[in-house]
């Protein structure tokens, strides 16, 4: 199902899965407290530079657009799923990435990105211990256990 949070597929002939990456609820409200921070700062700081007396409004301004964003995806952050076997990390909405085809990584916060050799990236987000992810990603692809 092309729209599914999780991974819907079937392993193929000597496929295995090795590990299931979920999304860490408590890092999901850290990020969105520390984006709430930097709303707040940067409506102060518009508000300010318009010459308007009320910098306050900034931050409620700013505190509520992120307070509405966390709350309102949430649930769907919070269910999406990675699974990594020893040929492919798969992933929300039909993702799906040969072990072989993955390029490179990126460090985004608490996110990891997957870049493929054609260019493609995919977000593994809110994660735990994402250095952790990497390495278990990177043991898959040179056929070691995770």
């Amino acid at each position: 199902m092309y729209g599914s949070l999780t991974p819907n597929y079937e392993l193929q002939d000597g496929e295995e899965l090795l590990l299931q990456i979920h999304s860490d609820r408590a890092t999901y409200w850290r990020d969105h407290a520390w984006m709430a921070a930097i709303a707040m700062a940067a409506g102060m700081a518009i508000l300010f530079f318009m010459g308007n007396p009320h910098l306050w409004t900034g931050a409620i301004g700013g505190l509520a657009a992120i307070a509405v964003r966390a709350f309102y995806v949430a649930s769907d952050e919070l269910k999406a799923r990675w699974d990594l076997t020893n040929q492919r990390l798969m992933g929300p909405q039909g993702r799906s990435v040969r072990l072989s085809e993955i390029k490179q990584f990126r460090s985004l916060g608490s996110a990891l990105q997957v870049i493929t050799l054609s260019g493609d990236k995919h977000l593994l987000k809110y994660l735990g211990d994402k250095s952790a992810t990497r390495a278990a990603i990177e043991r898959a692809q040179s056929g070691g256990r995770v």
